[in-house]
């Protein structure tokens, strides 16, 4: 696996090695051993799945206590990381990225940092770890067209949850 630092400071790109042959393709999406160095002091306790249809955002979201390991399995989505860190050299900035279920990058996250994903096509299937359990008392939400951070989206009209179109701003720890 190659591992990439992003323009966000603690977050980095993970981009396994993929064995394909006449069958179709195998990647290891995890192995304890082989995260160990990169995942220093992390124990995943959790794993989730969400299944978006086409032109579905889910977030942004986070907390101050979470790190995820996040990929995408099939489709196609378009993420945004949102550093809401105080504290942070990035505080405010914000970077997008594509990951696709052929290419499985990977996105590792630490804590206060906003998640989300935009369906490019779907059905979108994200995957990702934490180490926490999640504990919806403990979560920020940033709307997806705050004007404040200027997101760039691939859409001007996505399918949102309630809580995604409201959002509920919170600015630190």
């Amino acid at each position: 696996m190659r591992v990439v630092d992003t323009e966000l400071h603690g977050v980095r790109r993970i981009e396994p090695e993929i064995f394909t042959d006449h069958r179709g393709s195998y990647v290891e999406i995890f192995d304890a051993a082989k995260y160990r160095e990169l995942c220093a002091g992390i124990e995943f306790v959790q794993d989730d799945i969400s299944i978006s249809h086409q032109d579905v955002l889910r977030g942004l979201h986070g907390d101050w206590q979470t790190t995820k390991l996040v990929s995408v399995l099939s489709g196609i989505g378009y993420a945004i990381l949102a550093d809401n860190r105080p504290a942070s050299p990035t505080y405010r900035r914000w970077q997008a990225f594509t990951l696709d279920g052929d290419s499985h990058h990977q996105l590792l996250i630490p804590p206060g940092i906003g998640n989300s994903v935009f369906a490019v096509q779907g059905p979108l299937v994200y995957w990702y770890k934490q180490d926490q359990h999640w504990a919806p008392g403990r979560q920020f939400t940033i709307r997806w067209d705050d004007p404040e951070w200027g997101f760039e989206w691939p859409t001007e009209g996505p399918i949102l949850s309630a809580r995604d179109a409201q959002g509920s701003y919170v600015p630190s720890s």
